[in-house]
């Protein structure tokens, strides 16, 4: 879609009535596109009764659609036609005008602006008038109203439209300060009128060059909308007293990355999601960065810049700037918006990366040559090959390594992130617990289908041990008692309260429940006996705790995800299931939170994370995908 003006009109409107006084570009509005007469000619040949019509040429006619539009530029419309339509009566003032004509929309903020500080200093000083109550009710009356109006494509969408409302806006604002604080505005239109005066007789477009020539607000229009065409960066100084700074969002980002549409509602919906952990990357030289900010703005600015650093956190940069955080996200987000930034997360070994969908890699693409400048000797292809595949930082360095080579690998890393050529991928966690029915079910239905096969002896020695294992202790069966671990492909974990000899004993560690008794006196045995039935009531106690402290955790899940879950040989261990229910309560396991976001607010380290969720794995699922709130920057074309 086209963002750039078709073109800028200013139309002024006082007691001796309205005039068009500037437009640019310059050529004549009047007259149709030059190109459209051989095809006039050509469609009234075509009228002979004994022609033959194509049907290819009766689709390449012309439609309305296009006649007001001609490589890119306004035309069409004569001058007094779009004065007479932009002299909007004061009901119509400061607000918001929209006009659509043809394939064209014309967007402004009529702004009605009193003279009253230049009538009452011309008054002081004429002799004419009697008292200053007089020069003062004058003053009232004089009033006057400039419409600073773009004209845009039709097509043009409802962002766009705004930011155009927005800048005639600003631009309203600031001639009328300056009318009041110096006579600016009076004085500009003035001088453009007389010029229209003097060169009746010369060419329009000719008038319009001596108008730039002479008056300071032509020349700031013809900048502002050259700038629009060009960068989308507006810095303008109006009287050179009010500098006017303006950024088209659609335009600038496409600086950085061509095609694509960032419009303001995406662009607030990712600060949105702005935190403390996150980092900025700038995409710019430092000298770029004053020319979005005033100058009221720029100290605080270079206080960020002097502890800008792409390896660490927003929040390490706010306090090192000795700045709040508050403070920090709006001039981020005021870089961010003007293009001069984006934001990433801090530069570290664990970062994985992968090649962007929609990098340029052609062999003609000018990053390469941009590249090889950047880094000697060094192939962009090369480099951007290893990350063909998700591919941690950590995994393309080796602890022998040279730091200096671990530099420029971070520097070229940078370098692509700045381009857009990389994006990072971030691990996300998704609660989703096996059906444990189907599987005891398939289990069962197995089991039977072995049994059927089995010879009658066989049978009876397997309803015999079926029968001994009915008089066990409930507890100890692993199916029906409490851990539920023989359905588990996990190596059984050894009971809390067993009793372990350590590697100096005996030179291995053998469970006290597979220790064999040796015949012995009956004072050793009944001394052994008092000894270990004082400790399993000792145990016995810390178990029951335990069990209890289990089961008020597990209560948090309904009965399918608490059995899924008691099979896990991690979840008899009350750290491990406490750090699992307080991430599962605060909604972390539902695809919405990847990992660095999860250990930030819950103060964790990686490997313990990484751990917990290596112990759950069955009830876990993880995978990598982009941060959508920042991805959805650059995925809008």
């Amino acid at each position: 879609m086209e963002v750039n003006p078709l073109a800028v009109i200013l139309v002024y409107f006082d007691s001796k009535g309205d005039r068009l006084l500037y437009r640019y570009p310059y050529h004549t509005l009047g007259q149709p596109h030059k190109l459209e007469e051989p095809r006039e000619e050509l469609v009234n040949k075509k009228r002979n009764p004994f022609a033959v019509a194509h049907t290819d040429d009766l689709l390449q006619t012309p439609t309305q659609q296009s006649q007001n539009q001609g490589t890119g530029q306004l035309q069409g419309f004569a001058d007094d036609v779009l004065s007479a339509l932009f002299a909007v009566k004061p009901q119509l003032c400061n607000q918001k005008f929209e006009l659509k004509l043809n394939d064209v929309r014309f967007v402004s903020h009529p702004t009605l602006i009193s003279s009253a500080s230049t009538v009452q200093a011309n008054a002081s000083n004429n002799q004419t008038l009697a008292t200053s109550s007089t020069a003062a009710s004058a003053a009232k009356k004089q009033q006057m109203l400039i419409n600073i109006v773009f004209a845009l494509h039709a097509q043009a969408s409802y962002s766009i439209v705004k930011c155009y409302h927005e800048l005639s806006k600003r631009l309203g604002l600031a001639l009328k300060f300056e009318e009041q604080h110096s006579g600016y505005l009076t004085e500009q239109t003035a001088l453009m009128a007389r010029t229209h005066d003097e060169q009746q007789q010369q060419p329009l477009e000719r008038t319009l060059e001596l108008i730039a020539e002479r008056c300071s607000l032509a020349q700031a229009l013809k900048s502002i909308c050259n700038d629009l065409c060009t960068t989308g960066l507006l810095s303008t100084t109006l009287n050179q007293n009010l500098t006017l700074t303006f950024c088209l969002p659609a335009k600038a980002h496409q600086l950085h990355k061509k095609g694509s549409m960032v419009d303001p509602e995406t662009i607030d919906r990712c600060l949105r999601a702005l935190k403390p952990y996150h980092g900025m990357l700038l995409l710019v030289d430092f000298a770029e960065l004053l020319d979005c900010v005033p100058p009221t703005g720029a100290r605080m600015l270079w206080q960020l810049v002097d502890a800008y650093n792409p390896l660490i956190s927003l929040q390490s940069m706010a306090s090192n700037a000795d700045l709040s955080i508050e403070h920090v996200y709006k001039l981020v987000s005021h870089l961010v918006y003007w293009a001069k930034a984006t934001i990433i997360y801090p530069l570290c070994e664990t970062n994985v990366y992968v090649i962007a969908p929609d990098a340029p890699l052609h062999t003609r693409s000018h990053l390469v040559e941009k590249f090889s400048t950047r880094f000697a000797g060094i192939s962009l292809f090369e480099v951007i090959s290893d990350f063909s595949l998700p591919t941690s930082i950590g995994h393309l360095t080796t602890p022998l390594q040279q730091p200096a080579r671990q530099g420029i690998l971070a520097q070229m890393v940078l370098w692509m992130l700045q381009h857009h050529l990389l994006m990072q991928l971030h691990t996300y966690v998704q609660f989703m617990p096996s059906d444990v029915d189907d599987e005891f079910g398939d289990s069962a239905s197995c089991a039977h289908v072995a049994t059927g096969n089995l010879t009658e002896e066989e049978q009876d020695s397997n309803h015999t041990e079926e029968e001994l294992n009915r008089d066990r202790d409930p507890d100890d069966d692993p199916v029906h008692g409490g851990s539920m671990l023989s359905m588990s492909s996990q190596p059984l974990p050894m009971p809390v309260n067993s009793h372990r000899r350590t590697l100096t004993d005996d030179h291995f560690s053998i469970a006290s429940d597979n220790i064999a008794v040796q015949p012995s006196s009956s004072h050793k045995s009944n001394f052994s006996m008092t000894a270990s039935m004082s400790t399993d009531n000792c145990d016995s106690l810390d178990s029951m705790e335990d069990e209890q402290k289990l089961k008020e955790l597990l209560h948090v899940f309904n009965d399918a995800d608490r059995a899924a879950i008691r099979r896990i040989p991690a979840s008899l261990n009350v750290d491990d299931l406490s750090l699992l229910v307080k991430l599962y309560q605060m909604g972390y396991f539902k695809s919405e939170h990847h990992l660095e976001e999860i250990m930030y607010f819950e103060n964790l380290r990686r490997s313990q994370l990484l751990q917990l969720l290596d112990k759950f794995r069955d009830v876990l699922i993880l995978y990598e995908t982009e941060d959508p709130a920042i991805a959805s920057m650059y995925n809008n074309k």
